[in-house]
């Protein structure tokens, strides 16, 4: 069977995902399989031969969005909300890529070493077998609990697990402990990230900066609380006095999201942002979150939203050691083609974001596969891409 080839033609704007070079001159992007093959202007590119082509009709493409910050259970339900199809309604939001912080709200999770393993290792299994609508979801995250030895972590990474779920939401509240724990994590591959700030559900507690900053995680998450913030002395705190990933939520205080972005600035280490949503939670689930956290930490923190972009896509994806979020030959084939929304102020896509405004999402993209077109959740699009051959 010969090989895919996708061709998106007639781009007006593709953003790359890079902080440091956050756009890329080009019109056209080739992709072989799953891969991006060639990225540039469609007469240098070889486009012969494609099985599909997308005409993109002028608006732009970006990598499809990462959600750093998610708690999934099994498929596409998350039980907490008793709702459906919750995955699929952020797809429409443009997010292509998920990580779990913890299957933590599954009725009656196991506690004990051996069922949390277990479930671990199941829930890790259940979105490798199974991607809701197409997408990507990183799963398998067991939360810490007290008597966890070193042994536990190398069965888990031996199992294929490869992230751990929020230090401070099961037993393990001491940053000593939190610390070794996190230590062995990472000397059998497996990556980490803390709880920051007040208790989110029942058996969660504080997890203020001097516990974050013992425990050593690989992502600080949600440093603008989930949903209670830490002070602001704290926050800025956490920013300066380590180099581990600093993430902003939706369900968290825009306040302090915005407080730790600018912190960031100028600390000249915007390449730490990433961004979440900590959906499904008591807030529920936000389909528009990523994009909503764009257009606001853009719009109030006045930051060109290009840049912004790249905290939901090439940060995340190099921070977290994916093979998405980044437009460049050999990158996953994942995208989303977005544009100014119907009646929207601005004179461009990018600027209408600046103003605080969302775009409309106009198609998604997967392994170079078309997953959507026309979004259901966002506004509607000013111009539609259309699938002209395929």
């Amino acid at each position: 069977m010969p090989e895919t080839k996708l061709v998106v033609r007639h781009i007006g704007q593709i953003l790359s995902g890079k902080i440091e070079e956050p756009l890329i001159d080009g019109d056209c992007v080739v992709c072989e399989g799953d891969r991006i093959a060639a990225v540039g202007h469609e007469k240098d590119l070889d486009t012969e031969k494609a099985t599909t082509i997308v005409d993109a009709k002028g608006i732009t493409l970006c990598p499809g969005l990462i959600d750093s910050h998610v708690h999934p259970v099994i498929g596409d339900y998350t039980p907490r909300q008793q709702q459906l199809h919750w995955i699929d309604s952020c797809l429409h939001g443009g997010v292509t890529t998920m990580i779990s912080a913890g299957e933590v709200h599954a009725p009656g999770r196991p506690k004990d070493i051996v069922g949390l393993k277990a479930m671990a290792i199941a829930a890790q299994r259940w979105y490798e077998n199974f991607r809701p609508s197409g997408v990507k979801v990183h799963s398998g995250a067991p939360v810490l609990e007290e008597g966890m030895v070193e042994s536990d972590f190398k069965d888990l990474a031996e199992a294929g697990v490869k992230l751990l779920g929020e230090v401070g939401l099961g037993s393990v509240k001491a940053g000593e402990t939190a610390g070794q724990m996190v230590k062995w994590a990472r000397k059998y591959g497996i990556q980490s990230t803390i709880h920051t700030g007040g208790p989110s559900i029942p058996g969660s507690g504080l997890i203020d900066k001097d516990v974050v900053l013992e425990a050593d995680a690989d992502i600080i998450g949600h440093i603008n609380g989930g949903h209670t913030a830490l002070p602001d002395d704290q926050i800025t705190c956490l920013c300066e006095s380590c180099l581990r990933g600093i993430e902003i939520v939706h369900n968290g205080n825009e306040r302090a999201g915005l407080l730790a972005m600018r912190t960031a600035f100028e600390l000249k280490q915007p390449d730490r942002i990433i961004l979440g949503t900590d959906a499904p939670a008591g807030s529920g689930v936000q389909p528009l979150g990523i994009l909503r956290m764009i257009a606001m930490l853009s719009s109030l923190g006045d930051v060109p939203p290009e840049i912004v972009f790249c905290f939901a896509t090439g940060n995340t994806a190099r921070m977290r050691d994916l093979d998405c979020g980044i437009i460049e030959p050999g990158k996953a084939a994942d995208f989303v083609l977005i544009d100014t929304a119907q009646h929207a102020p601005g004179k461009s896509m990018l600027e209408s974001i600046h103003q605080g405004n969302l775009p409309g999402v106009g198609m998604t993209i997967i392994d170079g596969i078309v997953r959507t077109t026309r979004s259901r959740n966002t506004p509607p699009a000013t111009r539609l891409p259309e699938v002209v051959e395929g």
